[in-house]
């Protein structure tokens, strides 16, 4: 006979991986659904503000503690060659009373920190990928083939922008993409980041340092696809010798540290994040570009809103009012970091100098009234759950 379990999570990327263990500390009987697969690549995440928190909760934030860099100042800069320029711009965690805005994270020291609590908790385990997720009036039952079979009053799809989950639920999405690719690399560096995190903003997108341990940061520069192309193949002191002039000589001389990767920019947004016993988590619900952190820090909100839901419907966590429930807590969220992230995103790419103007008005307005810039810290930080 097949097991039920209260909520049965599909994906075990960081986001799905803290939804089953933040549903499992609740006292829901949870199963995790995808084989374990550890990232052997040097990407990192910034997490920021309640992101810190939730890991907390999970119960792996401690283990962290010896591969994060804290980001205590947040610096933007306006590196295009347009008529109308922002000006630069510097928030300070300290403004509103915290040591750093949030945490420069490695990937695979996330994921491997959540894979040992989550063995730890004794989640049940089913160690392959679903290949069928059919819903009925009171279950849904998931079927990873060898792995074993299992059924869930609740399922959350944390299985990424081409969730089977998603479309065993029914939900469509609305898709659309950037003519840009992001160049990931990390780097080594002669001078001291100063724990300073910075944004340089050019025509083609932005050119970001985010700190690590020592003289170390991770670059993310997004550029035109064939740019990016280009980027790739260059040897790697060509490639130093690019970034300390797009960074201009910010952090000194600089080497590559590692291999370097590519992702063509898209975006997309869930027309809705529940349906038929099934909540999407993560990139299953949203996707959009590199602009300020947001993408992982969103994905940890999915997690922590839909073990919360579950545990207030407890008695089934997958019935119509606590999809509802879930659907009316992420909308807001998700909708405006999505529609945020992607006008900042085209305000970089466009020509029409009125845009231009407004963001430079904007920019400005946020460095010139104290008020209004505590504020907009504070809400990417610590929005409401």
């Amino acid at each position: 006979m097949t097991d039920l379990v209260d909520v049965a999570v599909v994906g075990a990327g960081p986001a799905g991986l803290v939804a089953a263990l933040l549903a499992r500390s609740r006292g829901l009987s949870v199963a995790l659904v995808a084989p374990r697969e550890f990232p052997k690549d040097k990407r990192t995440v910034a997490m920021l503000g309640v992101s810190v928190d939730i890991l907390e909760e999970a119960g792996v934030w401690t283990a962290l503690s010896d591969t994060i860099a804290p980001l205590a100042t947040m610096r933007i800069v306006d590196a295009t060659r347009r008529l109308v320029r922002a000006p630069l711009v510097e928030f300070h965690a300290s403004e509103i009373g915290r040591p750093a805005f949030g945490y420069n994270v490695p990937n695979a020291a996330l994921v491997a920190a959540l894979e040992h609590e989550a063995e730890s908790a004794g989640i049940m385990r089913l160690d392959g990928f679903a290949r069928a997720i059919t819903p009925s009036e009171d279950r849904v039952a998931v079927d990873a083939v060898d792995a074993g079979q299992i059924e869930a009053r609740l399922v959350g799809a944390a299985d990424g922008r081409n969730s089977p989950a998603r479309e065993a639920a029914g939900i469509s999405v609305r898709r659309w993409s950037y003519p840009q690719t992001a160049l990931v690399v990390n780097i080594t560096h002669s001078l001291p980041h100063d724990d300073v995190s910075t944004e340089f903003h050019t025509e083609t997108g932005p050119f970001t340092l985010v700190p690590l341990p020592g003289r170390r940061s991770a670059v993310v520069c997004v550029v035109k696809p064939d740019e990016a192309e280009r980027l790739t193949a260059v040897p790697d002191a060509e490639l130093a010798r690019i970034f300390e002039e797009k960074s201009r000589f910010l952090v000194g001389d600089i080497k590559i540290d590692g291999a370097r990767q590519r992702f063509p920019l898209t975006g997309q947004t869930a027309r809705q994040f529940a349906a038929r016993r099934i909540a999407l988590i993560g990139e299953a619900a949203h996707v959009f570009p590199p602009i300020g952190a947001q993408g992982l820090n969103l994905s940890l909100r999915d997690a922590a809103v839909f073990a919360a839901v579950a545990a207030a419907h407890r008695i089934d966590p997958g019935a119509a009012d606590a999809l509802a429930d879930y659907d009316r807590r992420r909308s807001g969220d998700i909708l405006s970091r999505t529609t945020a992230v992607d006008a900042l995103n085209r305000t970089l790419l466009t020509s029409f100098l009125p845009v231009q103007a407004a963001r430079g008005i904007g920019l400005f307005a946020l460095d010139r009234l104290p008020a209004l810039k505590r504020f907009a810290m504070r809400q990417a930080l610590a929005p409401h759950l």
